[in-house]
C-alpha cells in the first residue's frame, strides 16, 4: 500500500476522508504532515499498543462507570476526579460522565482509585501501562512530524511531552444511551454528548469502543462523523501545536453526539508540556519574528486562560499578535 493510498479508507457507508497513517512506515511522514495541515486529525494504525492492555483498561472503565452514582460521586473533584454532565466550571453541560486524572501521578497513591473497584490493583496497573505505551506512541508520531517538516533535532516536539514534569492528562468518558433522542419533545434533534471545542494541549490521542458519535469540523464549516475503530487510535492537533507550527497545523474543532441505543466509552490522552514551558512559533518554521502569528506564552498561562473559557470559545484569539489581527480585520 502506498502512502497516498492511506489517505482514505473504505467504510460501510462509503469512503471516509479521515487520513489513515501507518506509523511503522517512515515514509508516512509526508502523509502525516498533510493530514495535520488539511484536517488537524488522523487515524493511526500499526501503533504497537497491546490490544490486550486496551481491553483490560476498557473493562475496568466500564466497571467503574457501572457503579452506583452514590459511590462514583465520592471521588468527584476539580480538576481531577469524577464528573457528571457538567464540563468544567463555566456552564457547559453534556450527556456524559467522566473520570479525569493526572497522567503523571503515581497511580499507586491516587486518592480516588482505592476502595471503588474490586480490582483496584488491576485498574491501577493497566492505567500506568496504557499511559506509558500511549506516550511512547505519541512521541513516535511527533518525531515523524518533525521529519516531515524537516525540523532538527528530531525530538524538537516529542521532548515537550516526554519530560517527567510534563502536564499530561488522562480522561475516561462514558456516554450512556440517551433516551431523549427518541422523545417527540426533542423534535428529532441531536443530543450533545460533549460540545464542540478544540483541545488546548499539544496533541490528543483518543481510542473508543465500537460506538460512533465523534465528529470533526472541516475547513468549510461542515461536520463529518468519524467511523469508529476500536483497534486504532485517533490523533488531533491541539492549540499549542498550532502555535508551534505558526498556524500550519490546524487545531481541529470536534464534538461528540449522544447515541440512542449504545453506550460509548472513550479514553483520551492529552499530551501537554510542563507548566513552565514557553510556547511560540518554532523559529525554524518562520523567516523572521514579524511572521509570527502568536504572542509567546507559557503553558501555565494558556492552561489558566483555557480553564476560564467556555468549550466553544476561540481560546487562541487572545494570544494572536495584535498587528496580525488588525491586518486581517482590515483586509
Amino acid at each position: 500500500m502506498t502512502v497516498l493510498s492511506k489517505l482514505v479508507e473504505k467504510t460501510e457507508s462509503g469512503f471516509s476522508p479521515i487520513p489513515v497513517i501507518d506509523i511503522s512506515d517512515p515514509e508516512s511522514k509526508h502523509a502525516l504532515v498533510k493530514a495535520c495541515e488539511d484536517f488537524g486529525f488522523f487515524k493511526v494504525i500499526n501503533h504497537g499498543v497491546s490490544s490486550e492492555l486496551v481491553s483490560v483498561l476498557e473493562h475496568e472503565a466500564v466497571e467503574f462507570f457501572s457503579l452506583p452514582a452514590s459511590e462514583k460521586t465520592q471521588v468527584a473533584g476539580y480538576p481531577f476526579g469524577y464528573g457528571n454532565r457538567e464540563i468544567g466550571r463555566n456552564g457547559d453541560v453534556g450527556w456524559v460522565e467522566y473520570l479525569l486524572m493526572n497522567a503523571n501521578l503515581d497511580f499507586g497513591s491516587h486518592p480516588f482509585l482505592p476502595g471503588l473497584l474490586q480490582n483496584q490493583e488491576i485498574f491501577r496497573n493497566a492505567l500506568l501501562e496504557y499511559t506509558t505505551s500511549v506516550r511512547k506512541m505519541t512521541c513516535d508520531v511527533l518525531d515523524l512530524m518533525t521529519d516531515g517538516l524537516g525540523i532538527k533535532p528530531r525530538n524538537t516536539l516529542s521532548k515537550l511531552v516526554s519530560d517527567k514534569n510534563t502536564d499530561s492528562i488522562f480522561r475516561l468518558n462514558h456516554y450512556p444511551p440517551c433516551p431523549l433522542i427518541n422523545k417527540n419533545t426533542n423534535d428529532g434533534n441531536n443530543v450533545i454528548g460533549f460540545g464542540e471545542h478544540t483541545d488546548p494541549q499539544i496533541i490528543s490521542v483518543l481510542r473508543s469502543n465500537n460506538t460512533s458519535g465523534l465528529q470533526i469540523n472541516l475547513a468549510d464549516g461542515s461536520w463529518i462523523s468519524v467511523p469508529s475503530d476500536p483497534s486504532s487510535f485517533f490523533f488531533n492537533v491541539s492549540d499549542s501545536l498550532q502555535v508551534l507550527t505558526n498556524g500550519r497545523f490546524k487545531s481541529v474543532k470536534h464534538r461528540v453526539l449522544a447515541n440512542s441505543r449504545k453506550s460509548r466509552v472513550s479514553m483520551i490522552y492529552f499530551a501537554g508540556p510542563s507548566l513552565t514551558q514557553r510556547i511560540a512559533p518554532l523559529t525554524c518554521l518562520i523567516d523572521n519574528e514579524d511572521e509570527s502569528l502568536y504572542e509567546e506564552f507559557t503553558w501555565s498561562e494558556y492552561k489558566k486562560s483555557a480553564n476560564n473559557s467556555r468549550l466553544s470559545d476561540n481560546r487562541l484569539q487572545a494570544f494572536e499578535r495584535k498587528a496580525v489581527a488588525i491586518s486581517l480585520n482590515d483586509s
